[in-house]
């Protein structure tokens, strides 16, 4: 029995970092988690609730890691190797006091602004986890970030961060089985290599920038293919490149999503991704939605109406894009290992340049003149809608992006 059990694996519920304070509290030496005899009395510092004055000094109510918040102490400014979270602290304990109007050299605080404090304090450390979960999770260049400077609001609740689509039942994926036979697809391609679709045109530029216009398809080399990783026609495959932020918006928006970095025209910012269902089944789905006042449904109607991407429950960080009258995102249809026209990957491009900063969104309702027989496949609108509580596709609903061109309603 032994034996049959010796590769046998049973991931720890507990971090590293609470694996050694546990240590630590029971005195146990733990080479594994580098706990000796010489750092028992080494302690950090979970996060910090309640501040006073005493005699001048400064001190600091302090939950530890690894330990209960009745063993909570107070300690002296001097006992504290935590810089990050005394600026936090100290930043959330001005805006406590100016809101109460209270002095800002206060000595205590009273009830209310210690439970505030108390609040923000377990909310930062969930949006941290959740941060670090999914930057776990994500397989990217990209580091994701979490911000919420709004309110008391923690991670979204029934949301699992995903890297591909999720098939729901009755969808079905026709891989691909060949590939295109180049050496280097870009100076020397054969039969005009995947990009051969469309009559020979090269989808992207030497610097992975999108070159064909909103509408017309993307073709990227697939796994079949005889060029390597490196190719400058495989791009939406490779993920997002991008430093973005998820952050609370103050206009009732609920969460949005801004890059951290410039990004130039053209270039390849996300991919939407989420459990793809019949439209049946969205149409179910839709029903309930609609009772909650939210929704996440983008119709894949490039040649037929058949399948639609939920992403309420299973997504990536497109998921908390929001909308824009006057979005910087250009949405492209995206064929890789799949030969289903019916199921394009649904890609995020930039529309304009986007300074580092500045807020990701797309038009709910945007639009796509045909140039070609190509573009003409794709369907105008795109169905997709819903954020935080923005608005449904059967629901007329006002809009809150606030540029100077805003239609006042989404649908």
């Amino acid at each position: 029995m032994a034996q049959d059990l010796k590769d046998c694996r049973v991931s720890c519920k507990l971090s590293w970092e609470d694996l050694q304070a546990l240590c630590r509290r029971e005195r146990l030496v733990c080479k594994q988690l580098s706990v000796t005899k010489n750092n028992f009395n080494d302690y950090e510092v979970e996060y910090l609730c309640n501040y006073k004055k005493h005699k001048g000094r400064e001190f600091f109510l302090v939950k530890w890691k690894g330990y209960t918040e009745s063993e909570n102490t107070w300690e002296p400014l001097k006992n504290l190797k935590c810089p990050i979270l005394l600026h936090q602290f100290r930043q959330d304990m001005k805006t406590a006091l100016l809101e109460a109007n209270k002095p800002l050299d206060s000595e205590s605080l009273s009830a209310p602004i210690f439970a505030f404090l108390l609040q923000r304090a377990k909310q930062r450390l969930k949006l941290q986890k959740w941060e670090d979960l999914m930057n776990q999770t994500c397989k990217q260049k990209g580091r994701i970030f979490i911000c919420n400077e709004v309110d008391l609001d923690g991670p979204p609740k029934n949301f699992i961060y995903i890297n591909e689509n999720k098939l729901g039942k009755g969808v079905n994926v026709n891989p691909v089985i060949v590939g295109c036979e180049c050496d280097d697809c870009f100076s020397q391609p054969v039969d005009g290599c995947c990009p051969g679709l469309l009559k020979h045109r090269r989808t992207y530029n030497d610097n992975r920038q999108v070159k064909v216009m909103p509408g017309v398809p993307i073709w990227e080399c697939n796994s079949k293919c005889r060029c390597g990783p490196d190719c400058t026609n495989r791009v939406v495959q490779k993920g997002i490149q991008y430093d973005l932020c998820i952050f609370k918006t103050a206009n009732g928006r609920g969460w949005g999503v801004r890059t951290l970095q410039r990004i130039y025209k053209n270039s390849f910012v996300m991919e939407y991704l989420g459990e793809i269902i019949t439209t049946e089944e969205a149409e179910r789905r839709g029903v309930v939605y609609d009772k909650q006042g939210v929704t996440y449904l983008f119709d894949l109607d490039y040649v037929d109406d058949v399948y639609t991407i939920d992403a309420a429950h299973y997504g990536n960080i497109s998921h908390f894009v929001n909308h824009s009258c006057d979005p910087n995102l250009q949405v492209y249809n995206v064929f890789i290992d799949n030969l289903d026209e019916r199921l394009p990957r649904i890609a995020f491009f930039a529309k304009r340049g986007i300074k580092a900063g500045e807020e990701l969104t797309f038009d709910y309702k945007m639009t796509v003149d045909p140039i070609d027989a190509e573009s003409s496949k794709m369907d105008s609108e795109f169905s997709r809608a819903g954020i935080e509580g923005s608005p449904i596709k059967r629901i007329h609903m006002e809009c809150k992006c606030g540029v100077k061109t805003c239609r006042k309603y989404l649908f």
